[in-house]
């Protein structure tokens, strides 16, 4: 009898340790994946003279440099300019708008600048990837307006700003 006694102790022990152990197996199983869509990146640019007369152009030569590889990952490019006046272009030739957004696509790009005032400029380019929430990385360019017969030897990179943007 306390054979029996003590055999149903274990089969009771054995069965409550089976299902827990179950119960712990299908509470901490997933079935959707969890892929990393957003990843870090920023834009390197070459230096970029800061002097420069009215109808002067600038290139700028970016990078586009991603920390990972999300296959869906998407970029695009705006500028604000609030200082002075001129034309931002692409190197394929399409001229922004301000404020207006434009895909990227491509990791290695030639911006131009082309100045159409004699006061000083500056212009912010933004660069945003489709991950929630965005991530927006901007550059900010200065330029001081100078007469034909000054020299052009003060040169300076864009400054890189990464910023987190949620959407709402």
């Amino acid at each position: 009898m306390k054979k029996k006694n003590k055999l149903n102790a274990f089969a009771s022990i054995f069965s409550a340790m089976l299902v827990a152990l179950v119960a712990v197996a299908l509470v901490s199983c997933d079935n959707e994946l969890d892929v990393q869509q957003g990843y870090p990146f920023t834009v390197e640019t070459m230096p970029v003279p800061t002097r420069i007369v009215k109808g002067e152009t600038v290139e700028i030569r970016c990078g586009l440099k991603r920390e990972g590889r999300f296959s869906d990952a998407r970029y695009t490019i705006r500028y604000f300019q609030p200082d002075g006046k001129g034309t931002l272009r692409m190197d394929d030739g399409m001229v922004l708008l301000p404020n207006d957004r434009y895909p990227l696509d491509r990791e290695v790009f030639r911006l131009y600048y082309t100045s159409e005032c004699e006061d000083q400029q500056s212009i912010d380019i933004y660069f945003e990837d489709n991950s929630e929430p965005a991530q927006l990385f901007q550059l900010a360019f200065s330029f001081n307006n100078e007469t034909e017969d000054e020299d052009t030897a003060v040169v300076s990179t864009g400054k890189g700003v990464p910023v987190t943007v949620v959407r709402q």
